[in-house]
């Protein structure tokens, strides 16, 4: 009954995480945390398992609707890696304790703009290029209106690379709206681009954290099978809602996720 009950929980997962663009760990972690495993070592470890799937099953659907800029997440993802690394080596040497109070004040400012519904102009917009011809317009997206910079993308992937090292928090929360914001990407592409992006980073930290034995893999399969499930149903509705309620949709978690980090850092000693 346990099992069953993980599916369907993860159906719901699926389908909000893959309309908005991160994995799905800020709803699987406390679930699991809470209900299910010993430690949130183990929560996390079996989230990140079951997170590559909502990657590849959200990438699939988004591409067959041709949102997915795979050239762009083919900047980022490097870029993130790298960024993913120095957050984790800094955690050595920085107390994150203050660092993710800042952090989550940012989140607020962010939460809020996104929830305010509208589209911004970016404010990189010195970095980017020539309008794009209309052939290159991906069908199904709003006009992108120009290229992105690879220097400004590169400096998003660092940017949200390091703070999902560092703070331990998914990357799309940070990638989806500094697409947004940074390189103005459209919502819907930016949310199916960071979902692309963040599959291959989601193997390496499961597989590191099955080493170590912090995969419950009985708990990770139902979780798994629920959540191709919802992100089939995610991409499906995201691209037949409105921009504004998927802006909307997201400030809501981004703001879940900020008041949370703000609240830990201030627990932090």
């Amino acid at each position: 009954m346990e099992y069953l009950v993980l599916a369907v929980a993860a159906v719901g997962v699926g389908f909000v995480a893959s309309m908005i663009g991160v994995g799905g760990g800020i709803f699987m972690v406390p679930l699991l945390a809470f209900f299910y495993v010993p430690t949130t070592q183990v929560a996390v470890g079996t989230s990140l398992a079951a997170i590559v799937f909502n990657s590849l099953s959200s990438t699939l659907g988004y591409a067959k609707r041709r949102v997915v800029d795979f050239r762009l997440g083919a900047v980022l993802l490097p870029t993130a890696l790298v960024g993913a690394w120095l957050g984790a080596f800094l955690t050595r040497y920085i107390s994150s304790g203050g660092l993710a109070v800042a952090f989550g004040v940012l989140l607020l400012y962010v939460a809020g703009v996104m929830l305010t519904g509208k589209e911004p102009k970016s404010v990189a917009e010195w970095l980017r290029r020539r309008p794009s011809p209309p052939s290159e317009t991906q069908a199904g997206v709003e006009n992108p209106g120009e290229r992105f910079s690879p220097l400004a993308a590169g400096i998003v992937g660092i940017i949200a690379g390091t703070a999902s090292g560092f703070f331990g928090i998914g990357g799309g929360v940070v990638m989806v709206p500094a697409m947004n914001l940074l390189l103005g990407v459209d919502i819907l592409r930016s949310v199916a681009t960071s979902l692309f992006v963040m599959g291959p980073s989601a193997l390496v930290g499961s597989l590191q954290h099955y080493v170590q034995g912090n995969v419950r893999l009985d708990y990770a399969l139902p979780l798994a099978l629920g959540i191709i499930v919802g992100a089939q149903l995610g991409t499906y509705t995201a691209t037949r809602v409105p921009r504004v309620f998927l802006r909307r949709l997201f400030g809501a978690v981004l703001l879940y996720s900020a008041v949370n980090m703000i609240l830990k850092g201030l627990a932090a000693p």
